[in-house]
């Protein structure tokens, strides 16, 4: 017999920011690094890996911008990986 679980957070208003925080970035790199490996197929007709999009994420995207150092590294890693499932 298989059980499910349901459980309620409350976050508080700081929790909440973080949340809202970690959910924006995950979408952004999600969007950046499939645009990435878009781009590097029509132009090279190279296939990139999930740890290449994982390094130009750390390398490129978070000193361009700043605010991704903000939220857990782990989160948008998971970002990148959930990504390379469609392909």
């Amino acid at each position: 017999m298989l059980k499910a679980y349901k459980y309620r957070i409350y976050p508080n208003k700081e929790q909440k920011i973080q949340i809202a925080k970690t959910f924006g970035c995950c979408r952004f790199v999600y969007n950046q690094t499939l645009a990435y490996r878009k781009e590097a197929y029509e132009k090279e007709k190279k296939s990139v890996s999930k740890t290449d999009c994982n390094n130009y994420c750390n390398r490129e995207l978070k000193k361009e911008y700043e605010w991704l150092k903000e939220v857990d590294k782990f989160a948008l890693t998971n970002a990148i990986y959930n990504m390379d499932c469609g392909w």
